[in-house]
């Protein structure tokens, strides 16, 4: 299926000096629904997972990345088929549904899908139906002898991302989310309407080539910190976690119980370093 347009050019009245009729662009904001195949060959089930409202464009990746930071896939090689759907009933359905097909021999934990099948493109937590199953269970403890960053290193994944956050150029409303690895190269960069869709994007993108060893690796997100993005960090193996906003204290609990580094408000020269502060080079 061809790629959508992420950005949409509408009308628009601006007022300055003086008014005038012009153009302007915005961020594509659509729904995608994620569907899951899965049992025998002679018994198939397919299960409508979740609905969010997304940015058009890796959708596949969304899905992936998603369906991993549930714990419903472990390894790429549990797909069996990825893609869009082409058998939808509505015309605005083309486009806007992935099926995910596991592999015959996968049986997907579908108790770890305890949440409303609507998820809003910054809900985040909204639709969980208790705080005890926001938890994943197998969260790992990542390794505290990896790589140590500089502050300077820290301070220059920014202004990289922002070399290649073409949609955010067009629109400035949109979230980014950049994984890098430990010499600071940007192996993926995705861009969405909702961060919590960015950062399974990024993460999806690198579940489906294979290649999951991310110990020494960031992320780097455009906003703040919440709890659910943290636990993708952390689920991931990412060994540190970098915000432009702010965290939150479930965040940083969080952060703190699985060994991730932490940092928020990168702003410039300063940033504040909420957990595993051990991971950061002195100045």
């Amino acid at each position: 299926m061809a790629s959508r347009n992420p950005v949409q050019t509408i009308e628009v009245l601006r007022f300055g000096d003086q008014s005038r009729d012009s153009s302007d662009l915005l961020a594509v904001e659509e729904p995608l629904e994620i569907r899951l195949e899965f049992g025998p060959a002679t018994d198939r089930q397919q299960r409508n997972i979740a609905v969010t409202m997304r940015t058009p464009g890796h959708d596949l990746e969304l899905a992936a990345g998603f369906l991993f930071g549930e714990g419903i896939l472990r390894s790429a090689s549990d797909i069996q088929k990825i893609d869009w759907c082409s058998n939808v009933r509505k015309p605005e359905e083309y486009g806007n549904v992935v099926k995910v097909e596991l592999v015959p021999d996968i049986v997907p934990e579908l108790s770890k899908l305890d949440r409303n099948f609507y998820m809003s493109s910054s809900c985040g937590v909204c639709g969980k139906a208790s705080l005890e199953a926001i938890h994943i269970a197998g969260c790992p403890i990542i390794p505290a002898d990896g790589r140590r960053f500089s502050a300077d290193f820290i301070r220059s994944l920014p202004a990289i991302a922002d070399q290649v956050q073409t949609v955010f150029k067009h629109t400035g409303g949109i979230h980014a989310a950049s994984i890098f690895d430990a010499e600071g190269s940007l192996r993926v960069i995705r861009e969405d309407i909702g961060r919590h869709n960015a950062v399974d994007k990024a993460i999806g993108a690198i579940f489906l080539s294979g290649n999951m060893a991310l110990h020494d690796h960031v992320l780097l997100v455009s906003g703040r910190a919440g709890f659910e993005l943290v636990q993708k960090a952390v689920f991931a193996g990412l060994s540190m976690m970098v915000a432009i906003g702010a965290p939150s204290s479930l965040a940083v609990d969080l952060a703190r119980q699985h060994g991730l580094t932490l940092v928020g408000f990168l702003r410039g020269q300063r940033f504040n370093v909420y957990a595993g502060e051990s991971r950061i080079l002195g100045e």
